[in-house]
């Protein structure tokens, strides 16, 4: 007689789990920005009593807590980084603890130190170290950044575009362009010499004249030191890279270069302007004395903060005229500078005189040259796969570079890339089938489209993206010191709409949807992570088109897959995982790498 199985045991559904899928986050969301509102509105007011208060009423707050944790261990691109203490991920269970942990009144005046990696800067030999905190450090420092972010943006001045939220590169640009289009100016362009790894501590920590705990706090994140390949270093100066608050503090430190610039001229003396993204910085005035002026204001002012400039990276040149043998300058990854030109193409100035001249950026050859090496990198790794998965590797690449230079001078560019990219997708496929005739090679793998246009496709119909595919989008300057914590929904969600890092399907989806999320109903934010989900999956014969997307958070993604789980335990006895980081995401004005080559 054959021997009864066992009845196979149902696996339980984790009780903590289903606590942390079932926190109303909708409303934690709206509380929490109620009182950073209320923190913008007591710092533009100069209320810095009512400010503090606010942002010890925030940080006590439980709903602010949570958000910081959810922050940290689900929708951060680096959640899977470790710290010192190894720990790459938390689960729901372990999310409620830290939440508990990080509240003010459990605050040390000591903090562990950071895990040091260093990761190569683009284009260059040199390394940048990042200092990785462990995870529970992160939601403090996020939880401090929630309170700390919105009294100074209400202070930080209006050309101010790096790491700030909403405001991109593309802004900075914008704004250069803005400072030039009437006038041909002289140019101090500038890069700071080690900008995260030289503030001055003291310095910073009296500028920031916040109250006690959280100066102690700070000073603690900032004299942790970090653990080198087994090693303990101190931290005597900087903020570490790959710290959540670590931006806004040097963003705090460099606040205002632009005010001492610009005071530093009388009116009759011309109007310089001024313009920053992070530690990058270029200054406008129409004389060659005015720009050294500026360098050496700049240079006296940053000396108090421990900051000097790089003299490998700053230059005086001119936008129009040969100034030491160039003209123009880069900025970003672009290649800013006006070219004299007839009275046909000549710009012309608010009262319709021409000018003489006209203003073009365009991508700079240092950053084409980047994004050719990074393609036929991809492509020389993947000699020996399928055509299927090389078009779904080069696919972000290429989409995510054209979509951040689609909003200048970038046509012609496209186009030479995409011939570059036929060349090298030619030479792989000739590699492939050294024996075959080229006519079979191409016949093979590519098909040619209605208007002449040859499409590199394989017989499952993917499809390799074009340069040229993305559709050149002007983008429109973020408007004065204007901000997120200033309430205005409506503005704010036009604007993430059009964001030109957004993919054509994320764009409309966004169209559709009016800027809402569809499971929590909140607006985006610059700062969220946009994932984009099947109505009806397709494993259950659901479609790629549009009527079958939806646009959500990424914790909202992993909310609606844990419930489905949930469903999916009690009534098929299976278990579906949290979505994992292959989902298309979109970090808004955050651009990775593959869409940032300069970063």
């Amino acid at each position: 007689m054959a021997k009864r199985k066992a009845p196979q045991v149902k696996p339980p559904l984790d009780p903590e789990s289903e606590a942390w899928n079932k926190i109303p986050w909708r409303k934690l969301e709206q509380h929490c920005f109620r009182i950073q509102k209320r923190i913008f509105r007591a710092s533009q007011r100069g209320n810095t009593r009512a400010v503090h208060k606010l942002q010890k009423l925030l940080m006590k707050s439980q709903a602010a807590r949570l958000l910081a944790v959810r922050r940290v261990t689900q929708d951060n691109q680096g959640k899977k980084t470790a710290g010192i203490d190894g720990i790459k991920s938390v689960r729901p269970a372990g999310r409620l603890v830290i939440a508990n942990h990080i509240h003010p009144k459990n605050w040390k005046a000591t903090s562990p130190p950071v895990r040091r990696v260093w990761i190569p800067k683009p284009g260059k030999a040199e390394k940048r170290p990042l200092g990785i905190p462990v995870m529970e450090e992160r939601a403090r420092q996020h939880l401090a950044k929630l309170a700390l972010e919105p009294e100074w943006e209400a202070r930080f001045e209006p050309n101010s575009y790096g790491f700030r939220p909403g405001r991109s590169c593309h802004d900075a640009v914008e704004a250069i362009f803005n400072s030039i289009k009437q006038k041909d100016k002289y140019v101090l362009d500038a890069d700071l010499k080690g900008a995260f790894d030289n503030i001055n501590h003291q310095a910073l920590l009296k500028k920031l004249n916040t109250y006690p705990a959280m100066k102690r706090a700070i000073q603690a994140w900032l004299e942790a030191g970090a653990i080198d390949t087994g090693v303990f270093e101190e931290t005597k100066s900087g903020t570490p890279q790959g710290g959540t608050i670590s931006p806004l503090l040097m963003n705090v430190a460099l606040h205002g270069m632009e005010t001492t610039v610009m005071d530093a001229f009388r009116t009759k003396e011309g109007k310089t302007q001024f313009v920053r993204y992070a530690d990058d910085l270029v200054v406008f005035h129409t004389t060659e004395e005015g720009v050294k002026r500026a360098q050496a204001v700049l240079e006296i002012w940053l000396t108090d903060m421990g900051l000097e400039l790089k003299p490998s990276k700053t230059k005086i040149t001119h936008t129009l005229k040969p100034y030491q043998g160039t003209v123009g300058f880069e900025f970003l990854g672009f290649a800013i500078r006006q070219f004299p030109v007839g009275k046909t193409h000549t710009g012309k100035n608010t009262w319709g005189k021409p000018l003489g001249f006209k203003t073009i950026i365009s991508p700079s050859k240092g950053a084409i040259e980047r994004h050719m090496q990074e393609i036929g990198k991809s492509i020389r790794k993947l000699r020996s796969t399928s055509q299927q998965d090389l078009i779904l590797t080069l696919n972000p690449i290429i989409r995510g570079w054209a979509n951040y230079y689609r909003t200048v001078v970038a046509a012609k560019t496209f186009s030479l890339c995409d011939h570059l990219v036929y060349q090298q997708l030619r030479r792989w496929a000739y590699r492939r089938h050294p024996t075959k005739g080229r006519q079979w090679i191409i016949r093979k793998y590519w098909s040619m489209e209605p208007g002449a246009s040859w499409v590199f496709r394989d017989q499952q119909e993917h499809v390799l993206t074009k340069h040229n595919a993305r559709p050149i989008q002007r983008h429109t300057k973020v408007r004065g010191t204007a901000s997120p914590y200033d309430g205005d929904f409506l503005y704010w969600s036009t604007r993430l709409k059009r964001h030109p890092m957004l993919s054509g399907t994320m764009g409309r989806l966004l169209q559709k949807q009016q800027g809402k999320c569809r499971w929590c109903g909140l607006l985006f934010k610059d700062e969220d992570q946009i994932e984009i989900d099947h109505i009806t999956p397709k494993s259950e014969g659901g479609g790629e088109e549009l009527s079958n997307k939806f646009a959500l958070h990424r914790h909202c993604h992993d909310q609606r897959h844990a419930r489905r789980a949930a469903t999916s335990i009690r009534d098929k006895d299976r278990m579906i995982e949290e979505p994992d980081d292959a989902n298309v995401s979109r970090p808004v004005l955050e651009p990775s790498m593959r869409s940032d080559p300069h970063a």
